[in-house]
């Protein structure tokens, strides 16, 4: 269960340095500043060491959840654990999660499996949020786009990370 959490951590480690490489001027970072309105002035002004610790944690409440998307036996797992005898190790459920994990454990577990989910996961999750965000805040398709695509990369990458490894 260990290496299961480092592999989040270093997972939602991942919007952050994605970020730094989208969101630099060289690459989105200027035309994302002119569609969103955002300035040099703004951009002084904010509390960095706030900014990235908040954006960990998001980050890090986004690993979990990608885990759930990305690991299929998270599920049998789960479905399990709610039986009031799973902690006994001799139980029905417990006998059966054993015998599911040695035939199944590490079924559609490889970089490129949690890759396609994750990029599913930004297209059908992230995208229409920041979509629906952007319609109130009238913003137009290349804020939509460069914002999207941001997650969307993300998002793959988390799950390959966390599919793969942990």
């Amino acid at each position: 269960m260990e290496d299961h959490f480092l592999f989040v951590i270093l997972a939602a480690l991942v919007p952050l340095l994605l970020g730094f490489i989208w969101y630099h001027p060289k690459v989105f970072g200027t035309q994302w500043m002119a569609v969103s309105g955002m300035t040099e002035e703004k951009m002084k002004g904010g509390n960095m060491l706030v900014i990235f610790g908040l954006t960990f944690v998001l980050s890090f409440l986004l690993a979990v959840f990608m885990r759930f998307i990305v690991v299929h036996q998270t599920h049998v797992m789960s479905i399990l654990a709610r039986r009031s005898d799973s902690s006994d190790p001799n139980s029905e459920a417990s006998v059966m999660l054993k015998k599911f994990m040695e035939l199944f454990g590490t079924s559609y577990r490889t970089f490129k499996h949690g890759v396609f989910h994750g990029t599913i996961a930004g297209i059908m999750l992230a995208t229409p949020v920041i979509g629906i965000i952007a319609l109130f805040e009238r913003k137009g398709f290349k804020y939509v786009a460069i914002n999207a695509g941001f997650f969307i990369v993300a998002f793959a990458l988390m799950g390959g990370i966390i599919c793969a490894f942990s």
